[in-house]
């Protein structure tokens, strides 16, 4: 079985719902969601970006929300920030949880390639502590706080603004050419994370934030989870000129299973063709080259293709990248061995 290594996903959530039992909805699965031990060893899933995140008063799963994005025209709007002292407590409660797994012996909280290279040979999870929107990072000591903890990987927004940035609205369809760029606190984060070692995250980033972190980063530009603009024109997509950017660097893009993303209508519905996956990854390859494209499937934050319902059913993918031409090679650099590569450029250890 070809390994994956995934760039996103937002499990954490489940685990904390969870409470008391959020070790056993790991280790045993519960029926529900996408991402859980059992279906990662299913799959073949060696590992993962486990995204904390803070909670909007209304997301793209909310009801009203998927009724909208259901039926294209859609522009929603964009969040209100929220403030630092009421996201730290989430990202508090996440971080503990993802630890909490680490304490069950299965998964390991990698901070270096080393340390993620023999934790997969070991047969663990390889887990990276990724933050999706620095809502909970107050000030650059917070930051080397976060980093001591295992902190790895950062986007700086998710589809909202933060003190550092703005991100994308969810609109279809819409160019990413929405709002601002860094405010001076964003362009301070950018030196710190590059000083660190910490993976800058582009995606829900704007277009002019992007920019700026184009212009100002030392590291490989990444997005995580994105997917073509130029198949389906998301405002959380990538355009051409934001891939080549990306490819110029020598950075990497991580295919979205979202099916909102994928799909050439933009409708909230299951994708009912992995052909259009292929279509995105032919698009990135020829871009990017096949280093710098890999997988970002987004499991447990977004609607899945209908023959990719979950981490169980990566075999299928893997077999349709066969079934479409390619190599085993080619299919073992975007499954897995991608992501290894520019995390070794990116944290320089």
């Amino acid at each position: 079985m070809i390994p994956v290594f995934d760039g996103h996903n937002d499990s954490l959530q489940r685990v904390v719902a969870a409470g008391s039992g959020g070790a056993r909805v790991w280790l045993e699965g519960d029926g529900t969601g996408h991402l859980d031990l059992p279906r990662m060893r299913a799959g073949g899933m060696v590992g993962g970006f486990f995204a904390i995140w803070i909670p909007a008063p209304m997301g793209p799963n909310d009801t009203d929300a998927v009724r909208l994005m259901e039926n294209p025209p859609f522009a929603m709007d964009l969040p209100d920030q929220i403030p630092h002292d009421e996201a730290l407590p989430h990202a508090f409660e996440q971080a503990a949880a993802l630890l909490s797994l680490e304490r069950t012996g299965t998964l390991e909280v990698v901070r270096d390639v080393a340390q993620l290279r023999a934790c997969i040979a070991a047969g663990r999870i390889a887990a990276i502590m990724h933050m999706e929107g620095a809502e909970a990072i107050r000030d650059p000591d917070a930051l080397h706080l976060w980093h001591a903890a295992g902190l790895r990987s950062l986007g700086p927004v998710w589809s909202r603004p933060t003190a550092y940035a703005e991100g994308v609205p969810f609109a279809f369809p819409s160019s990413p050419d929405i709002g601002g760029g860094l405010t001076d606190a964003g362009r301070r984060l950018v030196h710190d994370c590059n000083a660190l070692g910490i993976m800058l995250d582009l995606s829900h980033l704007n277009q002019a934030g992007f920019e700026d972190v184009a212009r100002l980063s030392d590291a490989p530009l990444v997005a995580s989870h994105s997917c073509v603009h130029d198949i389906s024109p998301s405002s959380r997509n990538l355009t051409d000129r934001q891939l080549r950017q990306i490819a110029e660097s020598g950075g990497l893009v991580g295919l979205n299973f979202a099916s909102s993303f994928l799909r050439p209508d933009g409708r909230r519905q299951p994708l009912e063709d992995l052909g259009i996956m292929l279509r995105h990854l032919d698009h990135l390859i020829g871009i990017l080259g096949e280093d710098g494209v890999a997988l970002g499937s987004d499991f447990d934050g977004a609607l899945m293709p209908r023959d990719l319902g979950d981490a169980a059913a990566l075999p299928a993918l893997i077999r349709a990248m066969t079934a479409h031409g390619y190599g085993d090679d080619l299919i073992r650099k975007i499954a897995c061995e991608n992501w290894i590569s520019v995390l070794q450029r990116t944290w320089k250890a």
